[in-house]
């Protein structure tokens, strides 16, 4: 288990060994020759030397909040640093558990470690006085609750027999680390499950905390970023910068950064800012600058962080187990997640509530995602563009175990590139957009989904949502080239899929796709299977299934011209699919590189003008023996 998830988990190491993540990341994911990179993703541990240039403010678990904080010896309080610096200052945290939150700072400011020591700030206080009431159950008294409900666009005459509504409060239980889960009254309680009355204010527990360490919740956020005066101070509008620290058990978030509204409490919609369509140039520009490097945010009960500003950066981090989104951005532009290691997103497993482990969502312009790790999300979408993005740039990611792995709806032009997705439900689920050219991505048991349905900014469920993207007949221009698509021999259904919805039948003829070409199919296996669902195609269903792509070739002459299909594909595909070595053991028969675009080769940092279909190269004979 990585340091930092320790930490999370409760952990209180004062010093770190500067090798540990790094090399165990980046053994577990192989040789850095290809695309993905094989990491390091995650935090990489190193010694924060104290800054030489401007103001430092020295911090510890035990300071004093009326020490000025001169030195490391004598350190203040965190909450009384917060409240002091101004833009250009630095906040050296000492190591050890910092119990706080509510924290709000509107400065350009710098918090970072003491050296090679761990700072790791916790919203939960630790539960030390319980009653004894027999059957196995014990309560304590808690001031701190945090009762919430669904979003009003939940429908709970479809999701409630799945999700019980206790889910959605914000309270959290871990003993030992280890985080509990919710139960909906007494008799429910047992060694992995707790119970909150709310009414009287108690928390029951089915384990003896007789030498254990339990703790609760006590603050739903640990650093608030509000775009108003604060601490006697208006905002500079300059984000700050988070190194090396570890935020965890936070009810609802622990980062939120303001745009042109408040912070939402949990109970409010969060997210709708801006409201309805906007001009880039209106938003995005309060907070602005924004970088996370080296941080851990673990355990949050909604998400890790609510992120709103141009020119953010995410880099190195972990954002582990959290409950409906991990990294949360919302109308900002020109913004970069890179080499972070995302895993363990709606671990409630909430029905019916639209998981991502990452969103980008609401009209945010050029955001880019590049080779980071999203893995362990069967209940959630990877990464998901959605409402009104444009531009966007997903490369040399690898996406494992999710519902969709990259997710683009209702969104202008995207480039997916380089990308390895690994048994996800869809590897690329396109929705109701335009313009997303895929191309040289690697699909293992992940098939790629093209699709448009009637949705349109009339009677939508989400009201002003659709009005953000394409309108229904201009959802078209996506391109499809150099990919590989490999199932195994129990993978069911599709490779590829074009699809739309019976109402737009006859209405919406225009193809989705304006090329389609010089892909590899590989299976195995698979008799009977098809390989192909295209849409649309003339009559009144308007989309079939196509076994090969010769059929697909007579229906819709011009698609795929120059791929190939190979199945039943007996042998080795991959170096070692078992150590996640997704290159391909040989060049199959009749395989030859496909040509890749300029703009597509600098992203990605290739420098050959072809490349075989997928992500990574071919083994090397001498290799391959």
């Amino acid at each position: 288990m990585p340091l930092s998830t320790l930490a999370s988990l409760g952990a209180k190491p004062r010093r770190r060994p500067a090798f540990v993540l790094a090399l165990a990341l980046f053994a577990a994911l192989g040789s850095a020759v290809a695309q993905p990179s094989g990491g390091p993703y995650g935090p990489v541990p190193q010694r924060y030397e104290v800054p030489k240039t401007g103001h430092v403010v020295f911090v510890a678990p035990d300071g004093r909040a009326e020490a000025a904080g001169a030195t490391p010896a004598e350190p203040t309080a965190l909450e009384a640093a917060v409240a002091r610096v101004v833009t250009g200052d630095t906040i050296v945290l000492r190591g050890g558990t910092y119990r706080t939150g509510g924290l709000e700072l509107n400065q350009g400011v710098t918090l970072q470690p003491y050296l090679d020591e761990q700072p790791v700030l916790k919203g939960t206080r630790v539960a030390a006085q319980w009653e004894n009431l027999g059957h196995g159950v014990w309560r304590t008294r808690w001031a701190t609750l945090f009762p919430a409900k669904p979003m009003g666009w939940w429908q709970r005459d479809r999701e409630g027999m799945q999700t019980p509504l206790h889910r959605f409060n914000a309270d959290m239980v871990f003993i030992d680390g280890e985080p509990l889960r919710s139960a909906g009254w007494e008799g429910e309680v047992s060694a992995k499950a707790f119970y909150v009355d709310y009414e009287r204010g108690y928390v029951y527990i089915g384990t003896d905390p007789a030498g254990r360490l339990v703790e609760i919740t006590a603050h739903d956020i640990a650093l608030h970023r509000p775009s108003r005066e604060v601490n006697g101070k208006p905002s500079d509008r300059k984000g700050f910068t988070l190194r090396g620290l570890t935020f965890t058990q936070y009810a609802y978030r622990a980062i939120d950064i303001e745009g042109k509204k408040p912070s939402a409490p949990i109970t409010a919609e969060p997210t709708d800012d801006p409201v309805g369509p906007s001009p880039e140039a209106e938003h995005g520009k309060e907070v602005v600058g924004t970088v996370l490097e080296n941080v851990t945010i673990s355990h949050c009960s909604r998400v890790a962080g609510y992120f709103r500003g141009d020119r953010l950066v995410i880099r190195n981090s972990l954002i582990s187990d959290t409950g409906t989104e991990g990294i949360y951005v919302i109308g900002s532009s020109d913004v970069l997640l890179e080499r972070n290691l995302i895993r363990r997103n709606n671990v409630h497993g909430l029905t019916g509530y639209f998981p991502a482990a990452v969103k980008i969502f609401n009209q945010s312009n050029r955001v880019v995602v590049r080779d980071n790790l999203v893995i362990e999300q069967p209940n959630s979408n990877g990464v998901w563009y959605d409402v009104g993005n444009v531009d966007g740039v997903f490369v040399n990611n690898h996406v494992e175990g999710a519902q969709a792995g990259l997710f683009f709806e209702i969104s202008k032009g995207i480039t997916v590139a380089g990308n390895v997705f690994v048994d996800n439900q869809q590897g690329v689920r396109i929705l109701n957009s335009s313009g997303a050219k895929v191309l040289h991505n690697s699909f293992v048991n992940s098939p790629a989904l093209f699709e448009r349905n009637e949705r349109s900014a009339q009677g939508d469920h989400f009201g002003w949502h659709p009005q953000t993207g394409p309108d229904v007949n201009e959802r078209v221009g996506h391109v499809f080239e150099g990919n590989l698509l490999v199932a195994d021999a129990g993978f069911k259904g599709p490779l590829l899929r074009l699809e739309q919805s019976p109402a737009t039948c006859g209405k919406v003829t225009a193809p989705m796709a304006a090329r389609v070409d010089g892909n590899l199919y590989l299976r195995a296996g698979g008799a009977g299977q098809p390989l192909v669902r295209w849409a649309p195609l003339p009559g009144p269903a308007c989309q079939a299934e196509f076994p090969s792509l010769e059929a697909l070739r007579q229906a819709v002459p011009g698609v795929e011209a120059g791929s190939r299909a190979l199945q039943p594909y007996d042998g080795a595909v991959f170096r070692s699919r078992e150590l996640r070595r997704f290159e391909l053991a040989g060049v199959p028969p009749g395989v030859r590189p496909e040509p890749v675009p300029e703009a597509v080769r600098k992203l990605l940092g290739w420098r050959e003008a072809s490349h075989l279909p997928g992500a990574l190269p071919a083994v090397a004979p001498a290799q391959a023996r």
